[in-house]
């Protein structure tokens, strides 16, 4: 761990206007092919440069580490929802921690994503762009000047990851924050208080903006968006550390917090956030629930990376089998928007990133089914009538409207009602993890 040096919050550097090669049309684009697209077609499709053809001319920011050069593209347009109306199926398939390493699982994801027309959130941890030389930038709360339980990427690696989330910025997929050092347990993000939460998110945002700064590399394109107007909302590390982190998070912008430990029940706001947090889903073969995420599969079954091999296809077909049966649940039933939660991770030989990948070709492709980032959902709840999803919030875990959809919501919704809990287990998994 680094313990010496200082934090440099801020770079010189003009803005000025330049043609990028990372160019936008500006107009938000439909998929080709749309729900009904043949799996050739959607090979063919993902294997396409993700980039507009138009270049355009962008404003760079700072030190040219990042560029406004317009509306994000590629953005799904959903309209608002009326009475009688049965609300889509959206899913948000969420990846914390977000770095390119050797195994190249955010690349293959992002093509993955463009085959079955899928939008996605990576929540990048901070110092995956920061050069471990220059570790001493950061200064997290309570720990030493570079002090991180993750590690620091190589070069290679960081030019990768930004080469990645340059792509998947336009592919039209979210870049949220993972925060930084990844701190849990005692001493960790659960004991900040807000205001050092806020100096954490301060610095995220800093090695997102200024990574030309940290690494003198001057020579590549800058990330083509404003992470000040992007950075809406995130995960903490293990989940830990949510009650300090909303105030902090209120204030610095953000518009969504996924570290909370809920249901498959229709969101709400907590204060002014909206409170999208992983969800309890069956367990095959097991008597109780776990969250709907990678590590708490994991963490039910071999308890460790390396479980017994033999084991291993079972498990990896268990985690898709629940999150299947969550999705089935919820698509029949309530329609509440499930979030699904990931990690870039070869745990237990890659079995639960082939059930991740199983579930998203299974379900993305499906009729009034939407597989969407975080943002792209808190935007559609923004828009809707705040009755209509008050109303959406009496319907439990699976449970479809009596009489059917053509009559809800018959009566308007009655102000103050809290949404059912829902049938769930116990999580099973100890402590949850993020």
């Amino acid at each position: 761990m680094r313990t010496a040096g200082r934090l440099v919050r801020g770079a010189a550097g003009a803005a000025a206007l330049a043609l990028l090669a990372v160019g936008c049309s500006g107009a938000p684009e439909a998929p080709e092919g749309g729900k009904g697209s043949s799996e050739e077609e959607r090979e063919e499709r993902a294997n396409k440069e993700a980039r507009p053809e138009k270049p355009a001319r962008a404003k760079l920011i700072g030190d040219g580490s990042t560029a406004y050069i317009g509306p994000q593209p590629n953005q799904p347009r959903f309209g608002k929802l009326e009475p009688g109306q049965k609300p889509p199926q959206f899913v948000v398939f969420s990846w914390d921690g977000a770095g390119e390493d050797s195994k190249k699982l955010f690349s293959h994801f992002r093509q993955v994503g463009r085959k079955y027309d899928a939008h996605m959130t990576y929540f990048l941890s901070g110092i995956y762009l920061l050069p471990e030389s220059e570790a001493d930038r950061y200064r997290p709360p309570g720990r030493g000047r570079g002090a991180s339980d993750i590690g620091y990427l190589k070069d290679e690696n960081i030019r990768a990851t930004l080469e990645q989330l340059r792509g998947a910025w336009l592919d039209g997929s979210e870049i949220g924050t993972h925060f930084n050092g990844h701190f849990c347990g005692p001493g960790g993000v659960g004991d900040w208080s807000s205001e050092q939460w806020k100096s954490e998110i301060e610095q995220a945002k800093w090695f997102v903006s200024n990574w030309k700064t940290a690494t003198g590399w001057n020579d590549l394109e800058p990330l083509p968006f404003d992470y000040d107007r992007e950075l809406v909302g995130g995960r903490t590390p293990c989940l830990e550390g949510r009650d300090n982190l909303l105030p902090a998070a209120r204030e610095m912008g953000f518009r969504y917090d996924s570290s909370g430990n809920g249901t498959q029940v229709w969101p709400d706001k907590e204060g002014d956030l909206w409170d999208l947090p992983l969800q309890q889903v069956p367990m095959p073969g097991r008597s109780f629930e776990t969250l709907s995420m990678d590590y708490n599969f994991l963490a039910n079954q071999s308890g460790t990376v390396d479980g017994d091999p033999a084991m291993r296809e079972r498990w990896g077909r268990q985690m898709r089998d629940g999150l299947l049966a969550g999705f089935d649940r919820a698509y029949d039933g309530n329609r509440a928007p499930m979030i699904i939660g990931n990690h870039f991770e070869g745990w237990n030989g890659g079995v639960y990133m082939k059930a991740v990948e199983d579930v998203i070709r299974e379900i993305c492709p499906k009729a009034d089914v939407h597989c969407v980032s975080f943002r792209q959902l808190v935007d559609w709840l923004d828009e809707q009538d705040p009755a209509i999803l008050e109303k959406l919030r009496t319907l439990g875990v699976g449970e479809a409207p009596e009489g059917g959809w053509g009559n809800f919501p018959a009566v308007p919704a009655t102000a103050g009602t809290s949404p059912p809990s829902g049938p769930s287990g116990p999580s099973g998994s100890g402590k949850p993890r993020g």
